[in-house]
């Protein structure tokens, strides 16, 4: 387990290191998205990847890892954006906005490593295919909870299904 710490750690960083050089090129224009564009986003990603997957063409040239790297952020950005919903602030500057990434990569990372050990790593015997298909799933989920306005009746919430979607994606990253 501790090789799949390392790696998902090592996959982490890489997708941190995107989020912060745009946020340098961009600025937080991402802040202007509600939950259901972020929504939206993502699975125009994880379409592309299964559309790549299902065709073999790839017409734009991107390829499947960045990709998933966006899908890491876009659910990132998602959770951030959840949480000051939640306070009903804005973030004070990207030394925030970072701080509040981290928190949540490292609750997911640890969430991944509770699962990790209930599931015996049975993830890195799985088809890359899989992880999409379970991606686009979970974001089918969260459409209906947001739908719903955030009501669930004995579901997780919003939050959990990005979580999930952040450990799938790496996962995917990893067995790339």
């Amino acid at each position: 387990m501790s090789n799949t710490k390392q790696e998902y750690t090592h996959v982490l960083n890489a997708c941190r290191e995107v989020f912060l050089k745009k946020n340098q090129d961009y600025g937080t224009s991402w802040r202007l998205f509600r939950p259901s564009s972020l929504t939206d986003q993502i699975y125009i990603k994880a379409q592309r990847i299964r559309n790549i997957e299902e065709t073999g063409r790839n017409a734009v040239g991107d390829d499947v890892r960045g990709e998933f790297m966006g899908i890491v952020n876009y659910s990132l950005i998602a959770l951030i954006q959840l949480h000051y919903i939640g306070l009903q602030k804005d973030p004070e500057g990207i030394d925030e906005i970072a701080k509040v990434y981290n928190e949540w990569a490292e609750k997911t990372r640890d969430l991944m490593l509770l699962k990790n050990t209930d599931y015996s790593e049975v993830w890195r015997e799985m088809r890359i295919s899989s992880f999409t298909d379970m991606i686009l799933v979970k974001i089918a989920r969260i459409k209906q909870i947001e739908d719903n306005a955030g009501k669930t009746s004995v579901s997780e919430g919003a939050d959990a299904n990005y979580q999930d979607i952040i450990n799938y994606a790496i996962f995917a990253l990893i067995r790339l």
